[in-house]
C-alpha cells in the first residue's frame, strides 16, 4: 500500500514540467494556490521538469516508479537535484546501490503523504504522517512553509494522481 502511494505522489511531481522548471518566486516563498489537475502523473511530471533527475534515478533504483504512476492520490515533497547534491559526498551513490534499497525506499516514502494535500492545507498542519510511517514537522510563517526544516520553494504542482510541493532539502527519517 505504501509503495503505490509513493509512486503516485512522485508521478505527480513529474506531471507538470513547466511549473517545476520555473524558478521560485522573488520572495522565495511557497505558493498557496489550489492545485490544478494535470494529465501527467507524478513521475512523468518530475521527469519532464528537468530538476529532479536524482529523484527519478532514486525512484527507479528503489523500484517505486510504477507505484507513483498509480492512482494515488499522493502528496510528494520533492527534493530538487540541488537538494540531493547538498547531501554529504557519496550519500546518493551509496543509497543507489542495490544493497541499500530498503534504506532508499524508507527515505523516498518519507517524502510522500497519502492523499492530495494542497499547500493551503499543509500550511495549517503541524505534522503529517508519511507513507514511510514517520511524521514530518510542518511550520508556516507568512508565505514560507518548511517541512522538517526544508523550505517549500514551489507548491501545488498538479499531477493526475496527486500534488507536488518542491523542497530544497532531502528529508531523512529518524531511526
Amino acid at each position: 500500500m505504501r509503495l503505490p502511494v509513493l509512486a503516485a505522489a512522485l508521478a505527480l511531481a513529474f506531471a507538470t514540467p513547466a511549473v517545476l522548471a520555473a524558478p521560485a518566486g522573488g520572495n522565495g516563498g511557497a505558493t498557496h494556490g489550489a492545485a490544478a489537475q494535470s494529465r501527467a502523473d507524478i513521475v512523468d511530471t518530475a521527469v519532464g521538469a528537468g530538476q529532479f533527475k536524482t529523484l527519478a534515478a532514486a525512484l527507479k533504483a528503489a523500484g517505486l516508479v510504477d507505484t507513483l504512476k498509480g492512482a494515488g492520490p499522493f502528496t510528494v515533497f520533492a527534493p530538487t537535484d540541488a537538494a540531493f547534491a547538498a547531501l554529504p559526498k557519496g550519500t546518493v551513490e551509496n543509497l543507489l546501490k542495490p544493497e541499500n534499497r530498503k534504506q532508499l525506499i524508507a527515505i523516498l516514502t518519507y517524502h510522500v503523504v497519502p492523499g492530495r494535500v494542497s499547500a493551503t492545507q499543509v500550511a495549517k498542519m503541524d505534522t503529517a504522517t508519511t507513507v514511510q510511517g514517520g511524521k514530518v514537522a510542518i511550520a508556516a510563517s507568512g508565505d514560507a512553509v518548511t517541512i522538517n526544516g526544508a523550505r517549500v520553494v514551489s507548491a501545488d504542482v498538479a499531477a493526475s494522481n496527486g500534488v507536488i510541493h518542491v523542497i530544497d532539502k532531502v528529508l531523512m527519517p529518524q531511526g
